[in-house]
């Protein structure tokens, strides 16, 4: 599946407030938000309950949560009105940017959220 298909289906089944406006952008990053908190929920659990073993269930439920996160994503971007491709071809010249600055001893590559 390509990012365009995955968001004409997404498309086809999204209603949520403020759909279409900057209020559409809040409720769309927070849900993203939520779901990511989803995604390491189920990393927790991997440490409490699986002594570190990522199971074939754990992988299961946490591919699903991460499903959820990227309808959040694309919903967020399309509020932007990007493409996932977009915003993938953003970061990347972002972090290659800064490997260009590491490399010129201007500054190291690190999170900077």
């Amino acid at each position: 599946m390509t990012n365009a298909e995955y968001r004409t289906w997404r498309l086809g089944r999204s209603i949520y407030p403020g759909q279409g406006s900057s209020a559409g952008f809040v409720y769309c990053s927070l849900g993203l938000a939520n779901e990511a908190g989803e995604v390491a929920g189920e990393a927790k659990k991997c440490w409490r309950d699986d002594d570190l073993s990522l199971t074939n269930e754990r992988k299961y439920k946490a591919a699903l949560e991460l499903g959820d996160t990227l309808w959040y994503l694309d919903a967020a971007a399309e509020e932007l009105g990007l493409s996932l491709a977009v915003i993938m071809d953003m970061n990347m010249h972002k972090i290659n940017r800064r490997e260009e600055e590491k490399n010129n001893g201007r500054r190291k590559l690190q999170d900077k959220g």
